[in-house]
């Protein structure tokens, strides 16, 4: 297996050439950079926390902790994957510009939709659950109950401070990215430390081998494959890396390692995360049926304090806005890159480059109005809500899978870049693809018995409503309107790009 270069790799805007790209983006991402936006995408201080008392319910300690080991692995192989791919084709595009050269324009139609809906879905994911965390804060800080509209007025404020921070340009971007390294991994130490060295009595080492089941599911193994979820749905967008490769100087090594890096480093710090705050646990239903809503602000309060939980909470606050802002980041790229491809209604507009910022300001503002009215369905139910947003993970994933499977299709025709893994390709990414299969039904399965409007799990019926709508899009529009790389032959004026935002 090759993680490094092996002679001279061509210059990154002669590779861009070469798929038939014009340069435009501002290239100021430097490999760290680009690690960087991937980590805070995955962001275990998001996915840990947000998922823990799902976790506690549906198998406890050892289903969550077990899992995540499993789970981390797996998502490695798909990882390490994606990355032989993307050191062939490092483009905004991501996924869907792989598709499409690899297996051809109807694959690229579906894996875009499924990437860009998954990517939209994730926004909104992360941002309400940090208006969520905000608002049980804002509860402990001065007794302000939350109620929907404050949460949603909150999460409309988030998301217009993302796309204030991303349409300011590459630069401020990379900064805020390269800081939520450091706040993520340090706040985990930080969040770790002070449970473990509180006087608080804390959990034997045989409690992470406990099991609690309280989702109403019977079978021992249905309930370990939903537990698994805390993992599944934590260890998503890394793709991140791939979205900003045109941004990044020696795209087609420092993406690739963005990836794999991204991934372990969450894999091994999200274990400590999860070990430690469980070691913590004082009581385990009251854990579970906290008042503020958020079992881990109970765990803060049970060890720390009011004083002590209010400051963890606030790291963890500060995380998932940095992990938002990122994913706006990647999110405005891949619908740049799709719209120079005439996949998006109005795509003359979402294409458009600020030529102050070099960044595709317009895509910055719809990555953040989409996830807005996402979202409006939580004012009313929270299962519509959770069916919308499930499209997250069971978008992104197959759309993780599919470059990896049509590279393998391609057989001796699939020409890797200068990072690859050689003759390694053939059997890790075999496994990759069967994991991104059986992930992607785990997702679909039942979460609880007995299933009702509320507990129902629509992540399927998503999944199914996503590829139809790619399916119908693709023959009513795709077939006359899909150029991978159309935005040679039409350039707006520079005057458009100047009467936008």
């Amino acid at each position: 297996m090759s993680h490094r270069r092996t002679g001279t790799t061509p210059a990154d805007d002669d590779v861009l050439a070469t798929l038939g790209i014009k340069p435009e983006l501002s290239r100021r991402t430097s490999a760290f950079q680009n690690f960087a936006i991937s980590v805070s995408v995955i962001c275990i201080l998001a996915g840990g926390q947000t998922m823990f008392g799902f976790g506690m319910s549906h198998g406890g300690p050892v289903v969550m902790l077990g899992t995540w080991i499993v789970i981390g692995f797996f998502t490695l192989l798909v990882g390490l994957s994606l990355a032989d791919v993307v050191s062939a084709y490092p483009t905004s595009g991501g996924p869907y510009f792989m598709a499409s050269k690899l297996g051809g324009p109807r694959w690229g139609w579906v894996t875009g939709w499924l990437n860009l809906l998954g990517l939209l879905g994730a926004i909104a994911g992360i941002d309400y659950g940090a208006a969520q965390f905000t608002s049980a804060f804002i509860q402990m800080q001065w007794n302000v109950a939350p109620t929907n509209a404050t949460t949603m007025l909150i999460f409309a404020v988030f998301l217009l401070v993302h796309g204030l921070l991303n349409a300011a340009g590459v630069r401020v971007l990379n900064l805020l990215n390269s800081i939520s390294v450091w706040w993520q991994l340090g706040g985990v130490l930080f969040i770790v430390g002070a449970l473990t060295l509180s006087s608080a009595p804390h959990q034997s080492p045989s409690f992470l081998l406990s099991l609690h089941n309280e989702s109403g599911l019977g079978s021992t193994l249905q309930v370990v494959l939903v537990g698994s979820l805390v993992a599944g749905y934590t260890f998503c967008g890394y793709d991140a890396s791939a979205h900003i490769a045109e941004e990044t100087t020696d795209a087609q090594v420092s993406a690739p390692r963005g990836i794999v890096r991204s991934i372990w480093v969450s894999w091994v710090a999200g274990f400590v995360l999860l070990a430690g705050m469980l070691l913590a646990v004082q009581n385990y239903e009251g854990t579970l049926n906290s008042a503020t809503g958020v079992p881990p602000a109970q765990i803060y309060l049970d060890v720390l304090g009011a004083a002590g939980a209010k400051a963890l909470m606030l790291v963890v606050i500060v995380a998932m806005l940095l992990c938002g802002n990122a994913e706006v980041g990647a999110s405005s790229r891949m619908i740049y890159a799709f719209s120079r491809s005439r996949a998006l209604w109005g795509w003359q507009n979402w294409q458009l480059v600020n030529e102050r910022t070099n960044t595709p300001t317009r895509a910055v503002w719809l990555s953040v109005v989409v996830p807005f009215v996402l979202a409006l369905p939580a004012l009313y139910s929270t299962a519509a809500y959770g069916a919308i947003t499930a499209i997250n993970a069971v978008g992104m994933i197959p759309a993780y899978g599919i470059p990896v499977y049509l590279a393998l299709r391609k057989g001796r025709g699939y020409r890797p870049g200068p990072w690859t893994l050689g003759a390694w390709r053939k059997p890790i990414g075999v496994i990759a693809c069967a994991y991104v299969v059986v992930i992607t039904f785990v997702f679909c399965v039942p979460q609880t018995s007995p299933v009702t409007t509320s507990s129902f799990n629509y992540a399927g019926i998503t999944l199914v409503i996503a590829l139809l709508f790619a399916w119908v899009t693709w023959q009513t529009r795709g077939k006359k309107a899909y150029q991978l790389t159309a935005h040679h032959t039409a350039q707006p004026s520079e005057a458009l790009i100047e009467e936008g935002i």
